[in-house]
C-alpha cells in the first residue's frame, strides 16, 4: 500500500539523487505535517468568525499557534480567551493539542486549562474522535462553539464537574462567577 509519507520520501529521495549532495538548510525536506500545515493554517485563517483572530509567536512555526476568541454572545460574552494549539509531528493521524490559557469557569474546561471534546481525542467512546480526514479548520468552530457557546456547554460528562454542578443548582450564581472570572482573567 503507498501511503502519502511513502511517496513523499520517494519523490524526495528522487529530487536528491538529481540534486548536489551538499544541499543548504533551506532545501532539507519538509515534513508532511508541515505540508499540510501550509494549506491549513490559510484555510483556517480565511475561515474565522470575526469574533476569532489567530496569532504564530514564530511566524516560521505553523504547527505552534494562539487564538484569541472574543465571543459576542452567551455566557462568555465581553470575555478575550486564548487559547493554544500544537499540532504534534504525527499529524494528521493524532489531533492537534489544544489548551485554554485564560482561566475560565466552564464545565468542559478546566481552571488549568485542559479542555474535555471527544472531537480532540484520538480515541473517543462516542465514535466523534479525530480522525485524519479533519482538518484545523474544524479548531474555529471548536474554539468558538464548544468552548464559549451557552448552547452547547456539556454537562452530562464535565470535566470541571463543580462547574456543571454549580451551573444546575444556581444559574445566576453560575452566570455571576463567569462575570467574575471575566472580571479577573478575560479582560
Amino acid at each position: 500500500m503507498l501511503t502519502l509519507a511513502s511517496k513523499l520520501k520517494r519523490d524526495d529521495g528522487l529530487k536528491g539523487s538529481r540534486t548536489s549532495a551538499t544541499a543548504s538548510d533551506s532545501t532539507r525536506r519538509v515534513s508532511v505535517r508541515d505540508k499540510l500545515l501550509v494549506k491549513e493554517v490559510a484555510e483556517l485563517e480565511a475561515n474565522l468568525p470575526c469574533t476569532c483572530k489567530v496569532h504564530f509567536p514564530d511566524p516560521n512555526k505553523l504547527h505552534c499557534f494562539q487564538l484569541t476568541v472574543t465571543p459576542d454572545e452567551g455566557y462568555y460574552q465581553g470575555g478575550k480567551f486564548q487559547f493554544e494549539t500544537e499540532v504534534p509531528d504525527a499529524y494528521n493521524m493524532v489531533p492537534p493539542k489544544v489548551k485554554c490559557l485564560t482561566r475560565i469557569w466552564h464545565p468542559n474546561i478546566t481552571e488549568t486549562g485542559e479542555i474535555c471534546l471527544s472531537l480532540l481525542r484520538e480515541h473517543s467512546i462516542d465514535g466523534t474522535g479525530w480522525a485524519p480526514t479533519r482538518t484545523l479548520k474544524i479548531l474555529s468552530g471548536v474554539y468558538l462553539n464548544f468552548s464559549l457557546s451557552q448552547d452547547l456547554l456539556n454537562f452530562d460528562d464535565p470535566l470541571n464537574i463543580e462547574a456543571a454542578e454549580h451551573h444546575l443548582r444556581d444559574k445566576e450564581d453560575f452566570r455571576n462567577k463567569v462575570d467574575d472570572y471575566i472580571k479577573r482573567y478575560a479582560r
